[in-house]
């Protein structure tokens, strides 16, 4: 580690493409000295390479024949490039595929191209103008390595971008690297093996991509790539695919053709594994416990943004789902402040944590775009993308974000570092000090958002019930209340009720943090505001004549009380932004806020309680069969390294998506993400390590190397 924090692995994040132009305005890659795609014609090149070798359009067509919930399809993609091949298999399918079948699209990129570059490489293929446009209000911004999910003509389309080496980013999207589970969870239909070529990118090409090719696919998975060059036909054949060339593109000879053989690559797994640090467990498949022949029905427990969230995602999938909520409301609990802050706090180091920070706030923020472009028919409001400065409350945050700053330096349309008059100038109010813009970010108000997300045919939504008990019968989750009388029944049931959830899952690693949050009148200072504003307390723009300010966090309290205490905590916070801030609702005669002066009706405030884990991280997957694992996993406490082949055992067909903390706004859509590709045995929004992080598992497994259970 550097003396100024930044990680001294630094030089691996990611860096963009060096491109220069020919004089048709085609790129051209410096790195590799290679053309992104055939100066004859890129698109047709494309399409008779990728989508006519894959015979895509054919397999598209066909989904219709099958049930619902297996309508969709996965395509696997070294070199992501100018996302040119995605925007042609995006064409074929909106020509070809049934509407409620689902595009995945893996592609993975060492050297993205910036945004401009992307826009003026695309430029080129005024036919695909529509798609480009979507392409390009979702791409993500350069910011290191990482997972980011993009979300398609509404959804019909994912694509997750994994910024990263060809073969360590698919080695990542691999949901377990133990070989007794190397073909378990999600496979790739079709390759398109692309990328620079082999003579000009030799490190890409190599026997481990080839093995992670054959990882990921399947049966029927096939695989087309533009060369035809002996080392690309001897490990895909080594790797198991049946390979065979055929005429190539415009001047090219030759190209290569494969299909995945399995029963010619299958591993043979011992029963027990060598020891290897750190992790002795593997993530079990992603594929839903539920019978294939159910019913798409779910159950979701808790309206907050969690549940809500998760109930979209499922109904965009095909779902119905039934919401239960205890309040006369949904989003009446901690999500029913009228302003929230999108905000997560990034660091210069990589770590689970860090990359949850990033890869949230990241997709967030694409999310929310639509609901900051409108206003709902009732008038309310859903926010505003004012952009959020974040500032430090001292030299060690000053010095992390100088650190932040320097990672984050390539990604200006991420965050910004500000000095104290541009942040000033930004915030329209002075400032005491400058600090790190977001200029995509905003401020929201839940209740608003949660209103919208259960706004849809697949999802009915019942309030003012308590579940009681939730029980499992004959393929079934039944939810009953204190009088033992059916609230409804699912084949899925998803936790949602932050710390509630405790009364259905045993040991769940969750505590309750009371928070207070207030509602302060603006002032002829304040009502400028015009970015929102976080440091340890945090305050958004005048809305409606007030401002959000917040919030406490108080560890040992119960009470739901609104108290002028919490209102002076919330207040000396604001100090940190600088004089103007801190003093416009202090008493000028004693300097100090005075609690009497506080009319309570005035201002007003609110009490929630944030559910969050000892990890900070949440709980989002499949709920473990405790006493089943604790047996199956036993010999870890006395040997904590141990690796032990088993896929684990959970309840079947029951979720958890809790434990966000303070950060629901940020963390809750890409965590309902991650929920439905759990449920439906999609491929995940998030890496394998994030995966093993989020996973309800891992206090169990954690306190069975420690014997402690």
């Amino acid at each position: 580690m550097s003396e100024s924090g930044l990680d001294d692995s630094a030089e691996k994040y990611i860096q963009t493409a060096e491109l220069t132009w020919d004089a048709q305005g085609q790129p051209n890659s410096r790195q590799f000295e290679d053309v992104y795609f055939s100066r004859a014609d890129g698109l047709a090149e494309t399409r008779h390479v990728f989508l006519h070798h894959n015979q895509l359009a054919e397999r598209f067509a066909a989904l219709s024949a099958l049930p619902p919930d297996a309508r969709h399809f996965v395509i696997g993609e070294t070199g992501f490039g100018s996302g040119l091949n995605v925007l042609a298999a995006w064409h074929l399918w909106r020509q070809t595929a049934p509407s409620d079948a689902t595009l995945h699209v893996i592609s993975v990129d060492k050297y993205p191209l910036s945004r401009e570059d992307l826009i003026r490489a695309l430029s080129l293929w005024p036919e695909l103008d529509d798609l480009t446009r979507q392409l390009i209000q979702q791409y993500p911004p350069v910011a290191g390595p990482g997972f980011h999910r993009l979300n398609l003509d509404g959804g019909r389309v994912k694509v997750t971008l994994i910024f990263d080496e060809a073969c360590t980013g698919l080695t990542k999207a691999r949901t377990s690297l133990h070989p007794a589970f190397r073909h378990q969870g999600w496979r790739v239909d079709a390759w398109f093996l692309d990328g620079f070529a082999p003579a000009k990118n030799a490190d890409m090409w190599t026997e481990a991509l080839f093995d992670t090719l054959a990882a990921l696919s399947g049966s029927h998975t096939t695989l087309a790539t533009f060369t035809a060059a002996g080392l690309v036909r001897r490990g895909l054949q080594a790797a198991g695919f049946q390979v065979n060339k055929v005429a190539g593109f415009g001047r090219k000879r030759e190209m290569i053709v494969a299909q995945f053989a399995p029963a010619a690559n299958a591993p043979t797994t011992p029963h027990r594994l060598p020891r290897r640090p750190p992790l002795p467990w593997a993530i079990p498949s992603t594929k839903s416990r539920h019978p294939a022949a159910a019913p798409r029905t779910a159950m979701v427990i808790g309206a907050g943004l969690a549940g809500c969230h998760s109930a979209r995602s499922l109904a965009h999938r095909g779902w119905r789902v039934t919401v239960l909520e205890r309040n006369p409301a949904p989003a009446t609990e901690a999500s029913g402040n009228p302003q929230g802050l999108l905000y997560a706090k990034l660091s210069a180091q990589d770590s689970p944590l860090s990359r949850w920070n990033l890869v949230s706030l990241c997709y967030a923020q694409r999310h929310y775009t639509d609901f900051w472009q409108q206003t709902p028919a009732s008038g309310e409001h859903f926010g505003a993308a004012c952009g959020l400065l974040q500032v430090p409350s001292n030299d060690r945050e000053q010095r992390q974000q100088a650190a932040i700053a320097q990672r984050f330096a390539a990604a200006p349309d991420l965050l910004i570092p500000m000095t104290a008059e541009e942040a000033s100038a930004q915030a329209d109010v002075p400032l005491a000090s400058g600090g790190l813009f977001f200029p995509d970010a905003g401020w929201l108000n839940p209740p608003a958002i949660c209103r919208a997300l259960l706004n849809h045919p697949n999802i009915q939504v019942i309030t003012g019930v308590d579940v009681h008990a939730l029980t499992h019968e004959h393929n079934q989750w039944q939810a009953r209340d204190s009088q033992g009388h059916r609230l409804a029944d699912a084949t899925v049931a998803v936790l949602a009720n932050a710390y509630a959830a405790s009364r259905f899952v045993e040991a769940l690693p969750l505590k309750a943090i009371r928070g207070q949050i207030s509602q302060v009148p603006s002032t002829a200072v304040t009502r400028t505001l015009a970015t929102a504003l976080c440091s340890e307390g945090y305050i958004a723009p005048a809305h409606e004549e007030r401002h959000c300010v917040g919030a406490t966090f108080d560890l040992h309290e119960t009470h739901t009380d609104v108290t002028a205490e919490g209102h002076r905590a919330n207040l000396k916070q604001l100090s940190v932004f600088g004089e103007v801030l801190g003093s416009s609702w202090i008493n000028p005669d004693i300097g100090t806020i005075d609690i009497e002066t506080i009319d309570i009706e005035t201002w007003k405030g609110r009490v929630g309680f944030r559910c969050a884990t000892a990890d900070y991280l949440p709980l989002i997957g499949p709920v473990p069969d405790r006493e089943v694992m604790r047996e199956d996993y036993a010999d870890l406490r006395r040997d904590a390294r141990l690796n032990i082949p088993l896929p684990g055992q959970y309840q079947p067909g029951l979720y958890l998506n809790v434990g966000y903390g303070s950060r629901g706004l940020c963390y809750t859509p890409l965590g309902a993400e991650l929920l439905a590709s759990h449920i439906d045995g999609e491929p995940p929004p998030v890496d394998r390590e994030l995966l093993e992080a989020l996973h309800p598992a891992r206090f169990l497994i954690r306190a069975l190397m420690r014997n402690q259970c």
